[in-house]
C-alpha cells in the first residue's frame, strides 16, 4: 500500500520525527520499551490479531459497498414503530454529515455547547407540545427502552405493589423489552386486552401501558380506562406516535401521566433499527425522577440566558446504586435531527404530512372494503390490519411487487403508510390485497372526540425557518456555538474522543445502509447480516471472547446486558442465591446502577493510595459473600488510568468463589492488540464502539455498547423475536443501532491488525508525553510501578486550589478561553482533571494543549503570589465572551488582552464561547425546560 493510501498514517497523529521526540521526552528510545514498562508482562499477548490485512480507504469502501449491496431495498410498509421518512437535504448535509455536529461531546461544559443545548431544548418542546405533558427529557435510546424506563419511573413513585399491566396491542418488541427489564426487578408483567382488564381487581397494580395508535392501527379512546387505573392508584403510560399526535388528541389531554415513543419518523432513516431517539415526557410531579438528560434554561455571569443540563443529569455518577436509572447515554444527534425536522416543517407542515399519510391510508381502506376485503380496524391513522386467507402468500406476492407488508399471524397482515408513500404505492398495495381500483374516499377514521383541538408548536423557532436558506443559517448559527473535534482536541479521560474519519462516516448515507427496515425478511438484509457477522467476529478476536452481541445500543445498556447474561448463567445452574456484585469505589457510576437493575446487591470494594483495587479488602469481601457472590465489576486499565498488576489474581479469586468477572470496556483503547479482557480472565466485557472503535459521540449519542462473552455465557446473550432466540432483548431492534456499526467496520478494515496495535501503543505514548510535560506543574495522581500511566492520566489541581482558591472548575472554564474543552473534571477524584489525548492527536496539538495548561498554571501562581486579585482574576471570571471583552464597562483588574488572547496562537484563530459562566443553582431553582423567545427568558431572569 502506498503512503498516500495508507489509512493508518491518516488516523495516527504522531508519526516520524514527532514520535521520536515524544519518546525521548518520556525517557525511552523505543515504543517497544515504553510499552514493556507500561503493560504488565503477565497480561501481554505477543500473538497478532487475527484480522484481515489493512485496506486503503477506497478498497475498504468498495468492499463494504459490495457487502451492503446484497441488501434488497424494497418499499417497506411494515410499520411496527419504524416508518419511511424523507431526511431534508439541508439536515442530512449540515447535521448528519457534518463533523461540527457529530464529533461534539456530551454537553457537560454548557458554555461551549449552546448550539446543541438549544436544539435539544427544541426537542423537549416538541415532545411536551405533542404529548400534552409538562416535561420531556432530551431523548432516550429507543421506544422499547423508553417504555421500560417509564415502568421504572412509575415503580419509583408507587406506594406498593409490583404488577405492571401492558396492553397486548402494544408493539411486540416493546412488550419484550419491558418483560426483560421487569423480570430481575421482581415485577410481574400482565399482558392482556385493556378493554376487559379491570384495574380495581388487580392487586399490586402500579402502572398501565397502552399504545396510541395501537400496533394494529386502531385509534382507541383510553380516557375511561385511565380513570379506572388512576382510581386504583396506577400510573398511566402511553406509547405514542409523534406524527399521529399532530392530528390526534394529546395523551396528556385524556389522562396520561407518562408518554414514551420514538422520534424516528421525524427525519431519521430506518438504519436497520437505529440509531433513533426515543423520548419520554411526564407530568410535572414526576420530573425529579425522570431518567436521562433534561435541558434547562439559566443565566450566565452577565445575566444573559443560557442553556444547561439540569437536575438529575449524571445523577447515576453521584447516587450510584440509588440512581433512578443507569442511563447516561442519550441519542443527541438523532434528537437534534428530529427537532430540526419539526423546525423546518413547522406545525402546519407536520399536519400536512400527517393528513397526507392518513388520506392515503383512508383511500386504501375504502378501496379494500369496496372490493370485499375485510379491514379489521375501524379506526386508523396510518395502519390497517387486514384479514386474509394466507398471510405468507400475500407477503410473497407483495415482495414480487417490491413491497414489504407485515405478517401478524397466519390470517392477518398489516400495512403502514408514511410520508414516502406515493399514489402508485397505494395502488400497488391495494392490488396485492385484492382491490383492483382505488377509491377517492379520504375520510379520516377516528371518533371526533379524539381529534386534536389544541394548538402546538406555536413558539417562534417552529415558525421561522421554513426556507432552506433560513434553515441553513439557523443550523450554522447553532453549530458555531459548539466546540467539537473539528475545532480542537477534546482530551476527556475515559471518553476517548478520537478521529471519526470521513471515509468511516460516508456509508451511513448509502440507501442500502439507511433504507432497510429492521424487520424485513432475512434474505433482504443479507448484506447487513454479513457485515454485522464480520464485525462480531473481529471484535471477538480483539477481546479474546467466544462471541459478541451487537444489540446493546449504549455503553450503559452493554453493562446491563452483560450483567443479565451473568444472572441468567447463575439461574441456569440453580444458583438463585448468587446476587452480590462487588464493585470498586472508583468504578463508573453506571456500574452500581446497572447491577441494581438486574436485581443484584452492590457491595463496595476499597482502593489503595495508588488508586488500585485494595486486594486484601477485595478478598475479605469475597470471603464475606462467597456463597452469594455473583460478579465483580472492574474497569481495566483502572479508572485511575493505570494497568493494575494484580488483575489476573483478582479474576482468579472471583472464579474460585463461583463468581463471574465483568470488565467495563471503557478503557479498551489501552488494550487492543496488546492484551484482551478474555486473556486477562474476564467473562464478559462491554465495548464502547463510540470510544475505542471510532463511532462519534454525536454530542452525547449515538453509541453502541456490544458485549463479548466467554463460552459459558454465549447461550445467555440478548435475543430477539426476529432472531428466533428465547433470551430477552434489551432494546427494540435485533442489532440495536445497526447502521452505525458500519463506522467501526470501516475503522477495523482500514487499520488492520498492525494498525490497531499501533493505535493502542500511540495512545499510551501520547498520554505519557502529556503526563511528563504537565507533571512539573500539576502532579500526576496515579502511576504504575515504573512511573508510567496507561492511555490517560489524572492531574491534581487540589494543592494549587488550597493555596489560591482557584477550583478545578475555574481551570475547566478558563480552558475555553484557550480554545479547548476541559478534560474530565473531578472524576473519579474530586479536584482533578483526567486527560486522555488518544492516538489521533499530533504532537503540535498536544503541545498546544500543554502550553495552555502551563499558562493556566502561571495564572494560578499569580493569584498565589498576590500578583492577581483572589476573586477578580481571569480564572474566576472565565470564560470570557466576545461581547464581554468589547463592552464599554470593563472593570476587571486584568486587561482585555489577557482575558481573550493569553497565548499567541489565539491570534490566528479563536473560538469564542457564546455565553459566560452558567449559573447552575439559578437554573435548578428556576427550572425552564421548553423553548421560548430569548426576550422572554431575559425578562424572567430580570
Amino acid at each position: 500500500m502506498s503512503a498516500h493510501t495508507d489509512f493508518r498514517s491518516r488516523h495516527l497523529g504522531a508519526i516520524g520525527s514527532d514520535r521520536e521526540e515524544m519518546l525521548r521526552a518520556t525517557g525511552y528510545d523505543s515504543l517497544d520499551a515504553l510499552i514493556a514498562d507500561t503493560v504488565p508482562a503477565g497480561i501481554r499477548s505477543d500473538a497478532a490479531l487475527e484480522l484481515p490485512a489493512a485496506k486503503s480507504e477506497p478498497e475498504a469502501l468498495a468492499w463494504l459497498k459490495a457487502i451492503m449491496g446484497k441488501n434488497k431495498v424494497l418499499k417497506s410498509f411494515i410499520g411496527q414503530g419504524y416508518y419511511g421518512t424523507h431526511v431534508p437535504g439541508v439536515i442530512l448535509r449540515n447535521i448528519l454529515e457534518n463533523p461540527g455536529w457529530y464529533t461534539a461531546y456530551t454537553p457537560y461544559q454548557a458554555e461551549i455547547a449552546q448550539g446543541r443545548l438549544e436544539a435539544l431544548l427544541n426537542f423537549q418542546t416538541l415532545i411536551t407540545e405533542l404529548s400534552g405533558l409538562d416535561v420531556a427529557n432530551a431523548s432516550l435510546l429507543d421506544e422499547g427502552t423508553a417504555a421500560a424506563e417509564a415502568m421504572s419511573l412509575a415503580l419509583a413513585g408507587a406506594p406498593k405493589g409490583k404488577v405492571f399491566f401492558v396492553s397486548d396491542a402494544c408493539h411486540p418488541q416493546t412488550i419484550d423489552v419491558v418483560v426483560t427489564r421487569a423480570e430481575p426487578l421482581g415485577i410481574e408483567v400482565k399482558v392482556g386486552d385493556w378493554r376487559t382488564f379491570d384495574p380495581a381487581s388487580c392487586e399490586g397494580l402500579f402502572a398501565v401501558l397502552v399504545q396510541y395508535p395501537d400496533t394494529y392501527g386502531t385509534v382507541a379512546d383510553y380516557a375511561a380506562f385511565f380513570e379506572k387505573a388512576k382510581a386504583a392508584k396506577a400510573v398511566t403510560i402511553v406509547a405514542a406516535d409523534l406524527l399521529a399526535l399532530t392530528l390526534l388528541k394529546a395523551p396528556g389531554e385524556f389522562g396520561a401521566e407518562i408518554c414514551v415513543g420514538s422520534s424516528q419518523r421525524f427525519g431519521v432513516p430506518f438504519g436497520f433499527g437505529g440509531p433513533h431517539a426515543g423520548f419520554m415526557s411526564c407530568k410535572d410531579a414526576l420530573k425529579r425522577k425522570l431518567p436521562g438528560r433534561l435541558i434547562g434554561v439559566s443565566v450566565d455571569s452577565r445575566g444573559k440566558p443560557g442553556f444547561r443540563l439540569s437536575l438529575q443529569t449524571r445523577e447515576q455518577h453521584i447516587r450510584r446504586d440509588k440512581a433512578t436509572s443507569n442511563i447516561c447515554t442519550a441519542q443527541v444527534l438523532l434528537a437534534v435531527m428530529a427537532s430540526m425536522y419539526a423546525v423546518y416543517h413547522g406545525p402546519e407542515g407536520l399536519k400536512h404530512i400527517a393528513k397526507t399519510v392518513n388520506e392515503k391510508t383512508a383511500a386504501l381502506a375504502a378501496s379494500l372494503t369496496a372490493a370485499g376485503v375485510n379491514v379489521v380496524n375501524e379506526s386508523f391513522f396510518d395502519t390497517l390490519t387486514i384479514s386474509v386467507t394466507d398471510a405468507d402468500a400475500v407477503l410473497a406476492a407483495a415482495v414480487e411487487k417490491g413491497i414489504n407488508l407485515r405478517k401478524i399471524d397466519a390470517k392477518r397482515v398489516a400495512v403502514s403508510f408514511d410520508e414516502t408513500t406515493t399514489d402508485a404505492d397505494v395502488a400497488a398495495v391495494a392490488n396485492v390485497l385484492g382491490a383492483k381500483s382505488l377509491s377517492s374516499d379520504k375520510t379520516s377514521a377516528w371518533h371526533a372526540d379524539l381529534s386534536r383541538k389544541s394548538a402546538f408548536l406555536t413558539q417562534k423557532v417552529f415558525n421561522s425557518y421554513h426556507s432552506e436558506t433560513e434553515m441553513l443559517r439557523y443550523i450554522k448559527r447553532l453549530e458555531s456555538k459548539d466546540l467539537a473535534l473539528n475545532e480542537s482536541m477534546i482530551a476527556l479521560g475515559s471518553c476517548t474522543m478520537k478521529l471519526n474519519a470521513t471515509s468511516e462516516m460516508m456509508p451511513l448515507s448509502w440507501p442500502e445502509v439507511s433504507s432497510v427496515h429492521p424487520f424485513v425478511p432475512a434474505d433482504q438484509s443479507a448484506g447487513y447480516r454479513e457485515m454485522l457477522g464480520l464485525l462480531e467476529g473481529w471484535l471477538a478476536n480483539v477481546t479474546g471472547f467466544a462471541a459478541v452481541s451487537l444489540q446493546p445500543n449504549a455503553g450503559s445498556q452493554g453493562e446491563y446486558a452483560g450483567l443479565l447474561a451473568i444472572r441468567r448463567y447463575h439461574l441456569s445452574r440453580g444458583d438463585t442465591h448468587r446476587d452480590v456484585c462487588l464493585i470498586p469505589v472508583s468504578a463508573h457510576g453506571t456500574n452500581p446502577a446497572s447491577a441494581v437493575m438486574v436485581g443484584m446487591k452492590v457491595v463496595g470494594v476499597k482502593c489503595d493510595e495508588q488508586g488500585n483495587i485494595d486486594v486484601p479488602d477485595l478478598k475479605a469481601r469475597i470471603e464475606e459473600h462467597r456463597e452469594n457472590l455473583a460478579a465483580l465489576m472492574v474497569t481495566y486499565p483502572s479508572t485511575h488510568g493505570v494497568f493494575e498488576e494484580t488483575i489476573v489474581d483478582i479474576c482468579e479469586s472471583i472464579h474460585a468463589a463461583g463468581g463471574q468477572v465483568y470488565m467495563d470496556g471503557a478503557n479498551m483503547n489501552a488494550q487492543v492488540g496488546l492484551t484482551s479482557p478474555g486473556g486477562i480472565g474476564a467473562d464478559v466485557c462491554h465495548l464502547n464502539l463510540h470510544k475505542t472503535f471510532c463511532i462519534p459521540h454525536g454530542g452525547g449519542g449515538p453509541g453502541v455498547g456490544p458485549i463479548g462473552v466467554a463460552e459459558q455465557l454465549v447461550p445467555f446473550l440478548p435475543g430477539h423475536r426476529e432472531l428466533d432466540s428465547k433470551e430477552g432483548p434489551v432494546c427494540s431492534a435485533p442489532w440495536g443501532s445497526a447502521s452505525i456499526n458500519t463506522i467501526s467496520w470501516m475503522y477495523i478494515a482500514m487499520m488492520g491488525p498492525d494498525g490497531l496495535k499501533d493505535a493502542t501503543e500511540l495512545a499510551i505514548l501520547n498520554a505519557n508525553y502529556v503526563a511528563k510535560r504537565l507533571a512539573p506543574f500539576f502532579p500526576v495522581l496515579y502511576t504504575g510501578t515504573k512511573g508510567l500511566v496507561a492511555h490517560e492520566c489524572i492531574i491534581d489541581v487540589r494543592p494549587l486550589s488550597e493555596k489560591s482558591g482557584v477550583t478545578v472548575e475555574d481551570v475547566a472554564k478558563r480552558l475555553m478561553d484557550y480554545g479547548f474543552h476541559a478534560p474530565t473534571m473531578s472524576w473519579p477524584v474530586a479536584g482533578t482533571l483526567m486527560i486522555e489525548p488518544t492516538e489521533s492527536e499530533a504532537k503540535v496539538e498536544l503541545d498546544r494543549f500543554c502550553d495552555a495548561m502551563v499558562s493556566i498554571h502561571g495564572e494560578i501562581m499569580a493569584v498565589i503570589n498576590g500578583e492577581a486579585d483572589a476573586t477578580d482574576n481571569v480564572l474566576k471570571n472565565a470564560p470570557h465572551t466576545a461581547d464581554s471583552v468589547i463592552a464599554d464597562d470593563w472593570s476587571h483588574a486584568y486587561g482585555r488582552e489577557q482575558a481573550a488572547y493569553p497565548l499567541p496562537y489565539l491570534r490566528n484563530h479563536k473560538f469564542w464561547p457564546s455565553v459566560g459562566r452558567i449559573d447552575n443553582v439559578h437554573g435548578d431553582r428556576n427550572l425552564v425546560c421548553t423553548c421560548d423567545s430569548v426576550e422572554a427568558y431575559a425578562a424572567a431572569a430580570q
